[in-house]
């Protein structure tokens, strides 16, 4: 978590692993609409220590899941403009297909479980975007995020 740009280079090496053949990377950027609105930047807010347990706990999960891959996981917080990155996701696993499903599944619990907030600015106007609202023992959301990594 941090206020500074992402660095995909740093957080595939945080992932990298020799034994590992395929790196994903995920990397969320921010556009420039959302709901028919022109947005002109994002600004994140999150409970770092709750947002960095959540990221742990992804690990562990995904890990257990598929228990050869690493996963690194940065989140930007702070004032994001458009086109630049606000999450990164590097998932390395021996084969391809479970970095790819790594890395979805990340992406999917970080929206179910952590507690980051996103405050959209707008031509006209601001809102906050609902975060995450998940309880992260809730066995079904994290099924839910399983079965869209998987499809």
């Amino acid at each position: 978590m941090g206020d500074e740009p992402l660095d995909a280079a740093a957080v595939a090496a945080a992932a990298a692993h020799p034994g590992c053949g395929a790196i994903a990377t995920f990397i969320g950027l921010v556009r420039d609409h959302n709901v028919g609105r022109r947005v002109l930047f994002l600004d994140y807010e999150a409970f770092e220590p709750l947002a960095v347990k959540s990221f742990e706990r992804i690990a562990e999960e995904a890990s257990a899941q598929w228990p050869a891959t690493h996963l690194a996981i940065h989140h930007r917080v702070g004032r994001v403009a458009i086109g630049e990155a606000s999450v990164a996701i590097v998932a390395a696993s021996p084969h391809r297909a479970d970095a790819f499903a790594v890395a979805r599944y990340a992406i999917e619990r970080i929206k179910q479980i952590t507690p980051i907030w996103k405050h959209e600015h707008f031509a006209g106007g601001e809102v906050w975007i609902e975060g995450a609202t998940a309880d992260p023992h809730d066995e079904e959301a994290r099924q839910a995020a399983l079965e869209r990594a998987c499809s």
